[in-house]
């Protein structure tokens, strides 16, 4: 089974800082818009796919790929986000991340984890061997560093752009740590302040469904899933039983430190080696450029099908053929 959980920021609206959008305001709709995609033939909500600003499309178009090949159930999580997604969905919380340079992000974490602890408990009566959560939060690798630095990880993110944005998430994070009258580490015995002053509500809803859930979980996402790892061990869970699926893309990015964060926590990581450096559309070769890189939970997606015996060759012809049909679209 597979979850994609949505959750906003306000973080997300600071210009430059997301990729996850064609322009900042329009970041607002990412996440309800990918939930849609992957059910629909193009978002209900808006009348086109989630783009970058250059044009990338989401990395939904993966996961909608995978999951349209391998058949599995994908259920949806409202996390916290300004707009419900027009698809059937679980309903957790409306509340959105504030900006953590102003006030804290995230005064209703304990509440959204109490809810979603209900849900973990819930799926483990479905007996699920494993359970795959992937996200689509906007300026969630801002809030992810946030908290890493808080819990006292020199960690970088990754980003959505070939140009990762450190500059300007280091000076928003500062200006975040000034407000709360923080060091980076000060935090690390308090991950529950940790999370409301600089998380999200997707990290709030995923910690509360992994800790409860019996079984395998796997954390289908980049450098935002490190964070909310980070969390789940500073919460005292052990992290044998947790493993990150992600993408090449994010793997290979070294603006980010994600294989060596992944080590200082002990936490497995696997990947998705999907490559469409050959594809038709500049859009999809871009990714190989360093655009896009993961999202959506398209490495946890990738994972399943091949875990379903397709391959990652597959998975690209799907791709590109969901791509094809978009170009065509009116």
């Amino acid at each position: 089974m597979m979850l994609v959980v949505l959750g906003n920021t306000e973080v997300s609206l600071i210009p430059g800082i997301s990729m996850a959008g064609a322009t900042p305001e329009l970041t607002k709709l990412t996440p309800p818009a990918d939930a849609e995609y992957l059910f629909y033939e193009r978002p209900k909500i808006i009348d086109a796919i989630p783009v970058t600003p250059e044009g990338h499309p989401t990395p939904a178009i993966i996961t909608k790929a995978a999951k349209e090949l391998a058949g599995f159930p994908i259920m949806v999580v409202r996390g916290g986000t300004y707009m419900a997604p027009l698809v059937p969905h679980i309903h957790i919380s409306s509340h959105v991340g504030r900006d953590f340079r102003k006030e804290k992000a995230l005064p209703e974490a304990r509440e959204i984890m109490e809810r979603a602890i209900i849900l973990g408990k819930e799926l483990n009566r479905l007996n699920p061997e494993e359970l795959v959560i992937g996200e689509s939060t906007p300026g969630g690798t801002t809030t992810a560093q946030a908290v890493l630095w808080a819990l006292g990880y020199d960690a970088k993110t990754s980003s959505a752009s070939p140009k990762n944005p450190q500059p300007l998430k280091e000076k928003v994070i500062a200006e975040g740590f000034k407000r709360a009258g923080i060091k980076e580490g000060e935090l690390k015995d308090k991950p529950l302040l940790a999370l409301e002053e600089f998380g999200d509500p997707m990290m709030a809803t995923v910690i509360g469904i992994a800790r409860k859930f019996k079984g395998k979980v796997i954390l289908a996402g980049g450098t935002q899933m490190l964070a909310v790892a980070a969390l789940l061990r500073a919460m005292g869970e052990e992290l044998e039983r947790f493993t990150i699926v992600t993408t090449k893309w994010v793997i290979k990015d070294r603006s980010s430190t994600f294989k060596e964060t992944a080590e200082e926590l002990g936490v497995e990581y696997q990947y998705a080696n999907l490559d469409f450096s050959k594809s038709r559309f500049k859009g999809l070769r871009d990714y190989e450029r360093g655009y896009v890189k993961e999202g959506v939970g398209a490495g946890g997606a990738a994972w399943l099908a091949l875990k379903r015996g397709f391959t990652e060759r597959d998975i690209e012809g799907r791709v590109e053929k969901l791509y094809e049909k978009l170009t065509k679209s009116p």
